[in-house]
């Protein structure tokens, strides 16, 4: 992570020792980000949701597309996040791979995040990891959120801040 660049835009993450730059986002990518992040503030919680916010794992260095992390873990200064955040949410892009940002995701539960999703807008489903678990929610089931955030929503709910086509 001693690339000069690292912080440009998109950024820049190591992953396994590989540094790779994030795909420039989409309408629908920005779109989610802006919402996830205002419902997550508006849920009340003592957590804070931030878009493209670098997080530094013991190896990896990753800049989730939204990092929510509790108000008592918020670095001083101008540092990233140390350790994994709390809950990170990743929305795929056309050009990434799922397996990786699947990959990502369980590096950041491996390191301490309780949940994480991978949001899919071509196939209207959110994959949901907690622990060793992951499950797919479609419809109008409820996504899991931390257990102390009071915010309800569901995969219906979530889409339906997309444009219709």
């Amino acid at each position: 992570m001693q690339l000069p660049n690292r912080e440009d835009s998109p950024a820049w993450e190591l992953i396994n020792g590989v540094p790779q730059q994030k795909p420039m986002p989409t309408l629908h990518h920005s779109l989610l980000q802006k919402r996830l992040v205002n419902a997550v503030d508006g849920s009340g919680s003592e957590y804070e949701a931030f878009p493209e916010l670098r997080c530094q794992l013991l190896k990896n260095s990753v800049v989730p597309d939204v990092t929510i992390v509790h108000r008592r873990r918020l670095p001083v200064g101008n540092q990233p996040v140390q350790g994994a955040p709390d809950w990170l949410i990743e929305i795929l892009s056309p050009d990434q791979s799922t397996t990786k940002l699947i990959a990502k995701i369980q590096t950041c539960i491996a390191e301490g995040s309780q949940l994480g999703w991978l949001i899919d807008t071509e196939e209207h489903v959110v994959m949901v990891f907690q622990g060793t678990q992951m499950r797919l929610v479609t419809g109008n089931e409820s996504l899991s959120v931390l257990s102390d955030m009071a915010l309800a929503l569901t995969a219906s709910e979530l889409f339906g801040w997309l444009p219709s086509n």
